[in-house]
């Protein structure tokens, strides 16, 4: 049975994922912040772990499921958009904080601990990320510091993908289109359920010539 680790499994995207990897069969281990989520992924997922990756020890409770054998998938989805303002107005400490930390650090806390169980199984890692991240294609100011974090989180998994491919992991960065969740909103392009299956056939397809890419929800390659 092949293991998937979503860290950011409380609603959305991740929850989705979560559902859709244990409805297929993966067993599923997953984290989350607030008890209620916790307990509707208990419901299909094989374990459900408490964390808030804003907390520097966060990464300690997922030592025992770390050593516990091969992880063939590990996806970090935990993000968070932070102000919206399509002007240049300075964040304050708190919302670069807030952003940075969830949106970078954990990622950059968690990933060095993955080497090993992905290794063991040729895995993937992938990280959710967003075209407006694309220092390339960006054309507007509108959240410039979610701009700017998911730039940082593409920087991560492109230098990680340096040390981890040479070990057989295949690392990528996947925008998950325009969705209809709470960040997306109601107008959004795509049905959660929708944008999530896309993703997975970009995730099944992936090979070690995908390594250090960012791709579209549909495989299309995205600029840098």
């Amino acid at each position: 049975m092949s293991t998937c680790l979503i860290i950011g499994a409380s609603r959305g995207l991740g929850h989705e994922l979560a559902r859709q990897y244990a409805a297929d069969g993966w067993r599923v281990v997953a984290t989350y912040r607030k008890i209620d989520d916790g307990t509707q992924l208990a419901a299909f997922c094989d374990q459900a772990i408490n964390v808030d990756v804003l907390h520097t020890n966060w990464v300690a409770a997922l030592r025992p499921v770390l050593a516990s054998g091969p992880i063939d998938l590990a996806l970090i989805v935990a993000g968070v958009a932070g102000p919206g303002e399509g002007q240049l107005k300075a964040p304050t400490r708190e919302q670069f904080d807030a952003v940075m930390h969830t949106n970078v650090l954990a990622s950059m806390q968690v990933i060095p601990q993955l080497g090993d169980a992905l290794a063991a199984a040729a895995g993937k890692l992938v990280v959710l990320s967003s075209r407006m991240g694309s220092i390339g294609g960006t054309t507007s100011a509108t959240s410039w510091l979610y701009r700017a974090s998911k730039a940082a989180l593409n920087s991560v998994i492109k230098t990680a993908s340096i040390e981890l491919g040479a070990r057989g992991i295949v690392c990528m960065s996947l925008h998950p289109g325009w969705v209809r969740t709470d960040m997306g909103g109601p107008a959004a392009d795509l049905a959660v359920a929708e944008s999530v299956a896309s993703m997975r056939r970009v995730i099944a397809a992936a090979n070690r010539s995908h390594n250090g890419r960012f791709l579209n929800f549909n495989g299309e390659q995205l600029e840098w």
